[in-house]
């Protein structure tokens, strides 16, 4: 089975669902989102695939969200996409797509369906 992690090393929350996709016996393609940032046409793809709103993967806690404005019920999607794109920070983690589907893993026990 295909399994891609959009994983933050750093992240404990990340590290273990990592370690549950591994321990379920799969080799997960592991994308360092943090080192190469996202593309628009990438968010958007995961978005439609979650059936979600840029802000439902906006990630507040320790990035510059608020600073940056994206907090307000005024901004639109576009602005929150440009400004993930700016700062890939702004993206909560860790997003797992399996061809069961695409999911934001948080906690990590929600991978677990799509194994």
């Amino acid at each position: 089975m295909d399994v891609t992690i959009f994983h933050h090393p750093g992240c404990g929350t990340s590290r273990a669902t990592l370690a549950l996709i591994c321990q379920a016996g799969h080799a997960p393609q592991i994308i360092d989102y943090l080192r190469i940032g996202w593309t628009k046409q990438q968010l958007l793809i995961l978005l439609t695939a979650m059936g979600a709103a840029p802000r439902d993967i906006l990630r507040v806690k320790g990035t510059p969200a608020e600073e940056l404005g994206l907090l307000a019920p005024e901004t639109t999607d576009d602005a929150i996409i440009d400004a993930m794109i700016t700062h890939p920070v702004l993206v909560n983690r860790p997003i797992v797509v399996t061809p069961k589907g695409t999911r934001l893993t948080r906690p990590p026990e929600l991978v677990l369906d799509l194994l």
